[in-house]
């Protein structure tokens, strides 16, 4: 559907609500027309980050205050974008937005996920149509509910005569495999969590220095590869089980990261943040050749992509693969996740499935997400 969409999301890392402005013009390929990266309150983003790492217990009560808080921070987001472009809402058809994910578990017997950030409050704030729960629909179908930018990687980065590699690194990795002229029926398109991207090194970092991240691995650069603490996290069930596969923070945090640790010798902190930037490169390089047929190139997006350590390694691990970022490919690799959630926004208006059944394990392709339209007054009628 021609016209211009807005995605939000807010990934694992807490730092940002991403929020991008996508011009639907030719068909499923949607391009970027604007970008606003909204931090959240740093009271919010510290509860966030305290049940997502340490699942300390929550009452009803806080679960649906910030389910509305989270709202009114992406809210806010998408109205500082509106702002800086001059957009008048009704040019807007819908919002995209992922929500803030508190727990995802699809394990059986009752495999379930949640994310927060209640889009009826969303759409009320802004006066936007605004599509969510994008992740329920499929999981209802018998998939895994991740990933679920797998599809907006088909339509944008497919390539008719050469196959590439998609990791998007987040606080979780995951790869899109795209083999040669794939299209979103194909079987072949697969793709899976790969296991942590930037979440332990920034939990680990958080701890040891009070700081966000290790940008460009300038921490982990001074330390060095603990091989026995390597085979250790390598040897973790979920990094050697098979796909369709998804996972988040609730599984690899920094209470996993001590359990690995108990036991073993003292090992120096920078030490350990050199071994969890490797352990992100060796289990995406792992993930990279299990993707069908010969993989020509490897594209990176997410934030760590802007990781030069982690991308030098990923270059020497995967050579003689090309390994670029989609900035190459003509998607900013900051704003590719954000730009999926309106492209599946998009899909979910025009009645199109928007998850990869051969990706998540879903019994077959089905619309995602529930549509919520603004809030509208209504009035009596006229008397006479």
């Amino acid at each position: 559907m021609t016209g211009y969409y807005i995605g939000v999301i807010s990934g694992t890392s807490l730092d940002a609500a991403d929020v991008v402005l996508a011009h639907a013009a030719d068909g499923d390929r949607p391009t970027l027309e604007a970008t606003h990266n909204h931090p959240p309150p740093d009271a919010l983003r510290q509860r966030l980050l305290q049940i997502t790492q340490t699942r300390p217990p929550i009452d009803i009560r806080e679960l649906g205050q910030l389910d509305r808080q989270v709202a009114d921070w992406m809210a806010d987001g998408v109205l500082a974008l509106l702002d800086e472009t001059g957009m008048a809402p009704g040019r807007i058809r819908a919002i995209g937005s992922h929500g803030q994910t508190l727990y995802h578990d699809p394990q059986p017997p009752h495999p379930f996920t949640l994310q927060i950030g209640d889009p009826n409050r969303l759409a009320a704030r802004t006066g936007i149509t605004t599509v969510a729960d994008f992740r329920r629909a499929d999981m209802a179908a018998g998939g895994q509910g991740a990933p679920m930018v797998c599809g907006f990687h088909q339509a944008m980065l497919a390539l008719p005569d050469r196959q590439r590699a998609v990791i998007n690194i987040g606080g979780i990795a995951n790869l899109t495999c795209l083999p040669a002229g794939a299209t979103l029926e194909d079987p072949r398109l697969t793709g899976f969590d790969t296991g942590p991207g930037n979440a332990l090194m920034d939990a680990w970092i958080a701890r040891h220095q009070g700081r966000l991240q290790d940008t460009d691995g300038e921490w982990a650069s001074t330390g060095r590869v603990h091989e026995g603490l390597l085979s250790v996290l390598m040897a973790d069930p979920y990094i050697r089980t098979a796909p369709p596969k998804s996972t988040g923070r609730e599984y690899f945090h920094l209470g996993w990261l001590d359990h690995q640790l108990a036991g073993m010798p003292a090992i120096a902190p920078a030490d350990i943040q050199r071994t969890l930037l490797e352990f992100t490169a060796v289990s995406i390089r792992d993930a990279v050749a299990a993707c069908p047929g010969r993989t020509d190139e490897v594209l990176l997006c997410g934030g760590g992509a802007r990781n030069a350590r982690l991308r030098e390694r990923l270059s020497a691990m995967l050579a003689p693969t090309q390994v670029i970022t989609t900035d190459d490919a003509g998607i900013p690799a900051d704003w590719v996740e954000a730009a999926a959630f309106a492209w599946l926004a998009m899909r979910t208006l025009a009645g199109l499935p928007g998850n990869v059944a051969s990706v998540t394990g879903a019994s077959r392709a089905v619309i995602l997400g529930g549509i919520y339209a603004p809030a509208v007054v209504s009035r009596p009628p006229s008397p006479g």
